[in-house]
């Protein structure tokens, strides 16, 4: 027998759709329940026979579909959940500068501390001064944390005063990464807009309008005075010295900063795209005496689904269309890479994960509580067919359609009136665990749909149930995006 417990479901990345990698590097994927089918279609004859039988079934198609669900973690760069929501965004995640020996030490990441302060590595995207890096995974203890960055380059990086303990061949998970900026002494301060600053150029550091960041790290030393100034805004607007930001709280004010060296985070992101993603997927029924495999090419997500109920995890899921497929007794990867540890990225949900829901600008608060919020990503793809072909060709993709719900207390009009005068609103919230954030946004929603609060029933809480729908908006142009804090500080 083949039991439930014992399916393991991997993913990689294809460089062209519908073809598996060379000796694909497999990634485990922590899930739970998956409805994935290659299935051949048959059809019927029409012939007619005097003594009433009929012909085999005829075959005509492979199909190649089906869904997977999960509940959210943190999707770890290059995790299967990760791939899954480039996939659904069609587009890849815009990262951070980063340097990981991904399980091979002394690799991309060659040497910490030989020379004073300074860490090197391959070539690849450039650190710039002013980026504040996290380490993790070196040897020694001290070269692991926050380091800002006072020498750039895409080969090395110095962090003056860092101190680290010379590593001449650093281990296989050694780290190096982007998660923030830190100003020096007295530069970041908080004007009536945003930040500013003297001597750091915000336009090298990586930030968009459209991005989220958190403002203050921990300890006084590297966060504003003025508390109502360390938290989470928005960037509209970058120049060389200055971020315009909205979503400033109540309590927003200037700030000098004297004294402070000011830390702000942000991180790798993704909003809707045009470019297509596919993955190879394969199952494994690791219960059977020899295994079988299940493979799926060519699998674009089609539709993401997402809930944030009170009380309860949050739970989304993927629905893909592939191309082609096929069984086996053999494992394209005999040793897939591990999902990303529960320990290390456990299960968000509702209430003690999230930290804000906005609408329209501010926190959605007294008296108008959220109890819900869901949304679908759908790309209404479809698969293109060839009569010289037994399996899709590709896919046709169609317009991006974001929608969903969200439902709160009916404690004044402030949304509902939204809704009758058919006013654009938008909508964002942030998910956030083991110093990890997600913020997902979606920054232009009209309410369509539903709007009736009812009393259906004394003793009974009155409820504003909304329907919305994106639209693109004027500032990413998109109808959603989603950013993942690597690690941040309250």
């Amino acid at each position: 027998m083949t039991s439930s417990n014992r399916v393991q479901l991997a993913a990689v990345v294809e460089a062209t759709i519908g073809t598996t990698p060379n000796t694909p590097r497999m990634r485990k994927a922590r899930i739970t329940g998956e409805s994935l089918s290659y299935t051949p279609t048959f059809v019927d004859s029409d012939e007619i026979r005097a003594d009433r039988m009929t012909a085999a079934p005829i075959q005509v198609f492979k199909e190649s579909a089906g869904g997977v669900n999960v509940e959210l973690h943190y999707p770890v760069p290059d995790s299967v959940l990760s791939n899954f929501i480039a996939s659904t965004m069609f587009r890849d995640w815009i990262n951070t500068p980063t340097r990981y020996n991904d399980g091979t030490a002394d690799s991309v990441i060659t040497d910490i501390g030989t020379t004073a302060n300074t860490i090197t590595f391959a070539t690849g995207s450039a650190f710039v001064v002013g980026h504040l890096v996290r380490n993790t995974g070196f040897g020694v203890s001290g070269n692991n944390g926050l380091f800002p960055v006072t020498t750039g380059g895409t080969t090395s990086l110095v962090s003056t005063g860092a101190s680290f303990t010379a590593e001449t061949a650093p281990p296989a998970e050694a780290r190096v990464k982007v998660v923030g900026f830190q100003g020096t002494t007295g530069d970041i301060t908080a004007t009536a807009t945003g930040l500013g600053s003297t001597t750091m150029n915000f336009t090298t550091l990586g930030i968009s309008p459209g991005m989220f960041i958190k403002i203050g790290g921990t300890g006084t030393a590297f966060r504003f005075g003025t508390e109502a100034l360390n938290t989470w805004v928005r960037v509209t607007a970058v120049t060389a010295t200055a971020l315009t930001l909205d979503h400033l709280p109540s309590g927003w004010a200037t700030d000098t900063g004297s004294g402070k060296t000011i830390r702000v985070f942000f991180g790798d992101w993704t909003y809707n795209g045009t470019a297509k993603i596919g993955l190879t997927i394969e199952r494994g029924f690791l219960g059977q005496a020899t295994p079988t495999y299940i493979v799926q090419r060519g699998m674009v997500a089609n539709q993401m689904q997402a809930q944030v109920q009170s009380r309860q995890k949050i739970n989304a899921s993927f629905d893909f269309i592939g191309m082609t497929g096929g069984e086996s007794a053999t494992t394209l990867d005999a040793v897939p890479d591990e999902a990303p540890s529960p320990s290390s990225y456990p299960v968000m949900a509702a209430n003690v994960n999230v930290g804000r829901v906005n609408e329209n600008g501010s926190a959605v608060s007294s008296p108008n509580y959220v109890r819900e919020v869901a949304f679908t990503i759908n790309n209404n793809i479809a698969g293109i067919e060839a009569v010289d072909s037994d399996s899709f060709q590709g896919h046709r993709e169609g317009e991006c359609m974001v929608s969903g719900t969200i439902n709160t207390y009916f404690g004044s009009d402030a949304i509902l009136a939204r809704f009758y005068a058919g006013t654009q609103s938008s909508l964002n919230f942030r998910v956030a665990k083991n110093s990890q954030a997600l913020v997902w946004q979606f920054p232009s929603i009209t309410y369509n749909s539903n709007g009736n609060p009812n009393a259906a029933g004394k003793n009974q809480d009155v409820m504003l149930n909304l329907g919305w729908k994106s639209s693109v908006d004027s500032l990413i142009g998109c109808h959603v995006a989603v950013q993942r804090f690597d690690y941040y500080q309250d």
